[in-house]
C-alpha cells in the first residue's frame, strides 16, 4: 500500500543554523493516521510539514505524497489538494465567514449550489451554526471561532491530507481542549491523514495515533503514544516525557520555533 506521505533520506539546511533543519530523515505516514510532530525549538517540526506542501524544497532526498515526488508537481496544484491550518489562521478580513470557507471550492470552479452546501456542512462539522455564523465577519469571532473557520476552510475541497502547524497554540486552555476534542472527532469520521505540529507533549499524546519526536533535525522516535511511553528510544525522549507529558510544561522550552 502506498503511504500517504513518505520521506526518503531528506535533508534541508538553512543559512545561519549550526545543524540541518532536517538531517537524512526517512519515514512513512500511513493513510488515515493522525501523526503529531513534537520536539524542541528549532528542531525541524515546521520544516518537515512545509516540505510536504513545498513551502520549502528539500536539498536532497525525496518527499512523496501518495507516491508522487512533490518536486515534480506544480506547487499551486499540490497545495490545492492539501489542507493547511496555521496558528495565525489567516482568514481574509474583508470576506464573510462563508466566503472564507468557500475560497478553494470557488478556485476549483465548483458550482454555486455545491459550494454553498459544502460551506454549511463544514460550519456544522466544526461546531458553528451556519445560520448564525455564515454571514459574520472574522472580526466578529472569538479566537476559537476563527480557528474553527480556518479548519473548515482547510477541509473545504475535501483534501485527503491535512497539515496543521500549531493551530491551537495561541488559544486559552479551555478553548484549546474543546478544539482538540473537535479535531479528534473530525479525524475519526473522515478517514483523512492529519500531520499535526505541536510543542505541547500532552497535546501530542492526546491527539496522535502516532507521535514523531524530532530534535536538531533528527528523528528520535516515531511510534504510537503507548509504545513511546513504555519504551522511550533515546535520552532525549525520556527527558521530554519527564518534562511535560502530563502538563504541557514542555512548551516553556519548545514554543514557537517556526523551524
Amino acid at each position: 500500500m502506498t503511504a500517504a506521505v513518505e520521506f526518503k533520506n531528506v535533508t534541508k539546511c538553512f543559512d545561519g543554523m549550526s545543524h540541518p533543519a532536517l538531517d537524512d530523515v526517512s519515514l512513512a505516514i500511513d493513510e488515515g493516521e493522525l501523526v503529531c510532530v513534537l520536539g524542541t525549538s528549532g528542531g525541524g517540526k515546521t520544516t518537515l510539514i512545509k516540505l510536504i506542501n513545498r513551502l520549502h524544497d528539500a536539498d536532497s532526498g525525496q518527499v512523496l505524497v501518495e507516491g508522487r515526488d512533490v518536486s515534480t508537481v506544480d506547487p499551486v496544484e499540490l497545495r490545492r489538494g492539501i489542507g493547511y491550518v496555521i496558528q495565525q489562521i489567516g482568514l481574509f478580513p474583508h470576506m464573510r465567514v462563508g466566503d472564507n470557507v468557500a475560497t478553494v471550492p470557488r478556485i476549483l470552479k465548483w458550482d454555486r449550489a455545491r459550494t454553498a452546501a459544502r460551506v454549511d456542512e463544514l460550519l456544522d462539522l466544526v461546531g458553528l451554526d451556519p445560520g448564525e455564523f455564515r454571514d459574520r465577519w472574522p472580526s466578529q469571532l472569538s479566537g476559537g471561532q476563527q480557528q474553527r473557520v480556518g479548519l473548515a476552510r482547510a477541509l473545504a475541497a475535501e483534501p485527503r491530507l491535512m497539515l496543521l502547524d500549531e493551530p491551537f497554540g495561541a488559544l486559552d486552555a479551555i478553548t484549546r481542549n474543546e478544539l482538540q476534542d473537535e479535531l479528534l472527532r473530525i479525524h475519526r469520521g473522515s478517514g483523512k491523514t492529519f500531520v499535526f505540529v505541536t510543542h505541547d507533549v500532552a497535546e501530542a499524546f492526546k491527539l496522535g495515533t502516532k507521535v514523531l519526536i524530532i530534535d536538531r533535525g533528527c528523528v528520535q522516535q516515531y511510534d504510537t503514544p503507548e509504545r513511546i511511553r513504555e519504551q522511550p528510544a533515546t535520552e532525549f525522549v525520556r527527558a521530554l516525557l519527564s518534562s511535560g507529558a502530563g502538563s504541557g510544561a514542555f512548551c516553556s522550552v519548545a514554543g514557537g520555533d517556526g523551524v
